[in-house]
């Protein structure tokens, strides 16, 4: 007889892309067919569905599901989920990312009697900058989820220890972060050709979505003092809410027009990576970001502030440079220094490349996320 498939329901909030939905469709599409029966729930957006169904994993759309707060919809979120996973085959395993889908999925799959239910905290929301009751509430939302779920993922040493500070959760707390295959980038060459740079100019660059968390202003602010002083290009390939004003403002600002090229979202994004000479990521909220893992599997120098899991991948003077976040005259002031500094550019991409691979594979992530799922220790 053969053994019953594991059943795993993956779960998220938002069907963009980003780095919660890039760890749901790593995982996804490398489980074993002949072990597992992969779904996918997916709330708002389109892009993660597209993809998972591309590689033949079943996705199952929640319509409710949205990152905007909606007593409404929670509700109906909340009795969506638990009427999928009451639905036979019931799901052996929940995993759940993103903080609405880990409180929502969370209570809904002890409800329903679900054996294992994960939550992956991709950046605990209670962090975020907003008001001290948002935050209040935020910190018992994810307080909840870990209490009703079995096992809990951090992704960055932070969030580890702010998780185990919970009360009566310790034990259930892992650290596994984010890892990541060897990418393919394109050339120096073909990848500046293709976003029509030219060949010579120096080029800060930045991927990720434009939205207050990013911190992309202060990036542009602290480029605005450096095109006064030399000739250099600030790319950042992204979409996302402040994409349109922030292309108006950059227009209209004739220190800035020409000088910042905001690209929009691009598919694969990575590969173009090797066009910039310095990866700068000035976030006020991060998980662990994929994004510095690429960058340094392209061997480049990256400016980066103090948040999330960004210190466990870059070691301020070692593989990189680090500033506290909201501090544009530190960032302007390392991103000068890396501009003017060929040979210590050079260095620490090469340093930040080495940390990558020896300590980021998605064979080690994938292997530690296993044993969660067998509820076996972890070997780390």
């Amino acid at each position: 007889m053969h053994e019953r498939k594991r059943k795993i329901l993956y779960v998220i909030t938002k069907g963009s892309w980003g780095g919660a939905q890039r760890y749901v469709f790593d995982l996804a599409t490398s489980l074993s067919k002949n072990e597992f029966d992969v779904e996918v729930a997916v709330g708002e957006g389109s892009f993660l569905k597209e993809r998972l169904t591309a590689h033949g994993i079943r996705v199952v759309s929640v319509p409710a599901l949205q990152r905007d707060v909606s007593f409404v919809k929670e509700i109906h979120s909340f009795l969506f989920l638990y009427k999928i996973f009451r639905t036979f085959p019931r799901p052996d395993i929940v995993h759940l990312n993103s903080s609405k889908a880990g409180a929502l999925g969370a209570l809904a799959a002890r409800i329903a009697g679900v054996p294992r239910t994960i939550f992956t905290a991709h950046g605990w929301p209670f962090k975020e900058e907003k008001n001290f009751l948002w935050r209040i509430f935020a910190w018992l939302a994810s307080y909840i989820t870990a209490l009703f779920s079995t096992d809990i993922i951090t992704v960055a040493s932070l969030e580890f220890e702010q998780a185990k500070a919970m009360p009566f959760v310790a034990p259930k707390v892992r650290l596994i972060h984010n890892g990541i295959r060897p990418p393919h980038y394109l050339s120096r060459e073909e990848a500046r050709e293709k976003l029509g740079l030219p060949k010579e100019i120096p080029v800060i660059g930045s991927i990720g979505e434009l939205t207050r968390n990013k911190n992309y202003a202060e990036l542009i602010s602290a480029t605005r003092q450096l095109a006064r002083e030399r000739d250099c290009k600030l790319v950042i390939i992204g979409g996302g809410e402040d994409l349109a004003e922030m292309a108006e403002n950059t227009q209209n600002d004739p220190v800035l027009r020409g000088r910042v090229i905001l690209c929009g979202f691009k598919e694969d994004a990575y590969t173009y990576l090797k066009a910039y000479d310095i990866f700068a990521l000035p976030s006020l909220k991060e998980g662990l970001p994929y994004v510095l893992l690429e960058a340094g599997g392209a061997s480049l120098p990256v400016v980066a502030s103090s948040v999330g899991g960004i210190p466990d991948i870059v070691e301020n003077g070692k593989t990189g440079l680090i500033v506290p976040p909201k501090d544009s005259k530190l960032l302007e002031g390392a991103l000068r220094e890396l501009l003017e500094q060929e040979e210590m550019r050079k260095e620490l991409g090469c340093a930040l490349k080495e940390r990558v691979e020896k300590t980021f594979s998605f064979e080690h992530m994938s292997a530690e996320t296993m044993r969660v799922y067998l509820g076996k220790e972890s070997k780390s």
